[in-house]
């Protein structure tokens, strides 16, 4: 190449530097699209009993926060938008007391009092603006033709824009980490949780080498403050607190751990969990790993082994109800597994996603009696979790069953929309419309759902 061509090339080059650079900052508050969610009535409610006093400390109502369940290894919880709290499945099966839990809810609710997923451009315009500047600076160097000072002048700009944002990012997790140890504190419960959690990350640091004294710059690369240096801010703190030597309460803690064998047993392979929960353990969380391994791996019987016997520990637990109703119906006999679904659902004052199960059951039962029932619970289900795409989808079956196709088209529409099938959600809210009595409630929402669905095939159109 002509030692002349070689300054032109830099710019642009150096563009496509920058803006890769801005798109990796953006992606720091941004949930992965390939991590699903995963949905759960038992899981959910004790989100939501472990946060509530928490949120409540916070002075939020614990209704206004949502906690949203990844399935995901990684060990890691985020905000990312609105007032909700994303947690991945790894950190649930790393934590060991519910507490620890308790202790990553409150650190990332003080991301939400510190508002700093809506405060991101404080950190992301000064660390531009240190690259525009090294933009300009560079161009001139190659104006003067000096191709080396031009690139140095670059990388030099990208390594201060990088510490810049970064350094932003750090002192938000220190002030998040000092919110939740206020708010764990006045809500009385013990940061113990949170110190052993953060030693859970620190060994994980050890053990990639990303520890300060392996790597003398392992700080300045980092969006976290390191460990070792949270560790010893925090148990200062928590170790004065009046809650620090205050145990999890026993209810709470023994409904965790089944959850985490729960969450353990429906997501690995059946033989990981019958290697993990053998069977002469006898405990309700072994028991309800190994009823989740044999299901997946089509033994039903051993599969309703394991819940009856779950069940004759505590006939009352609607979860234990819920489990064998979705053996029963997964395995062909609906029939059978509506009378532990209905006796689930009256339990939880009719949970939406245990409804929604049941709902199903009367359903694939191919029996018009139970449509009546099924439509009943499913529309109850819907108005206490509108975001509950089988519930819609299972209440269109109804609908075509009994010849109402307008309304079958219209829970279709909601399904659809859901689910991200804009092209088919605008076609089937169109066709409900048509249909519909003008003016009516129906009427409307199908109107609104063709219009949400252009605009978002709009939105698509233009990013292309």
């Amino acid at each position: 190449m002509p030692p002349a061509a070689r300054p032109a090339t830099l710019i642009p080059r150096a563009i496509g530097r920058l803006l890769a650079l801005i798109a990796a900052l953006s992606l720091c508050v941004q949930p992965a699209a390939a991590q699903s969610v995963l949905r759960d009535a038992e899981t959910e409610a004790l989100f939501r009993d472990a946060s509530a006093p928490i949120f409540r400390a916070a002075g939020f109502n614990p209704q206004a926060i949502d906690l949203v369940l990844l399935n995901d290894g990684s060990i890691n919880a985020f905000v990312a938008g609105g007032q909700a709290i994303y947690i991945h499945s790894g950190l649930v099966g790393a934590a060991d007391d519910v507490n620890e839990l308790q202790g990553v809810i409150a650190h990332e609710l003080g991301h939400i009092t510190g508002g700093h997923i809506v405060r991101f451009d404080e950190g992301l315009k000064p660390a531009t603006g240190i690259t525009v500047l090294s933009l300009l600076l560079g161009g001139l160097a190659a104006a003067a033709g000096s191709a080396e000072a031009a690139m140095g002048v670059f990388m030099a700009g990208q390594q201060a824009a990088m510490g810049k944002f970064l350094a932003f990012s750090r002192a938000q997790e220190s002030s998040a980490d000092a919110a939740g140890a206020k708010f764990l504190a006045d809500a009385g419960i013990s940061g113990r949780g949170s110190i052993e959690f953060f030693k859970k990350l620190q060994n994980l640091e050890y053990r990639y080498g990303y520890s300060a004294r392996s790597n003398p710059d392992a700080e300045f690369y980092r969006t976290h403050p390191m460990t070792a240096d949270r560790l010893a801010t925090l148990l200062d703190t928590y170790q004065q607190d009046p809650a620090w030597n205050k145990p999890s309460p026993p209810d709470l803690q023994a409904r965790f751990l089944r959850v985490k064998a729960k969450l353990y047993g429906y997501l690995a392979d059946p033989q990981d969990t019958l290697r993990a929960y053998p069977e002469y353990l006898t405990d309700v969380p072994a028991r309800y790993a190994r009823a989740y391994a044999f299901h997946k791996d089509a033994y039903p019987d051993k599969a309703l082994a394991e819940s009856r016997a779950l069940i004759a520990s505590d006939p009352d637990n609607p979860y234990f109800l819920e489990l064998e109703g979705q053996i029963l119906l997964e395995s062909g006999r609906p029939a059978e597994a509506i009378a532990p679904l209905r006796k689930a659902v009256a339990l939880t004052d009719n949970a939406p996603l245990i409804a929604t199960t049941l709902g199903h059951a009367l359903i694939a039962t191919d029996d018009q009696a139970n449509y009546a029932e099924a439509e009943k619970v499913l529309r109850a289900a819907i108005v206490r979790d509108k975001e509950n795409p089988f519930a819609w989808y299972q209440l269109g079956v109804v609908y075509e069953a009994r010849g109402d196709s307008a309304r079958a088209r219209l829970a279709s529409a909601e399904q659809q929309l859901m689910t991200g099938q804009i092209p088919a959600a605008l076609r089937s809210a169109e066709a409900a419309e048509s249909a519909l009595p003008k003016g009516t409630p129906d009427w409307l929402r199908a109107q609104d759902i063709a219009m949400s669905a252009r605009a978002m095939m709009e939105r698509q159109r233009r990013s292309r």
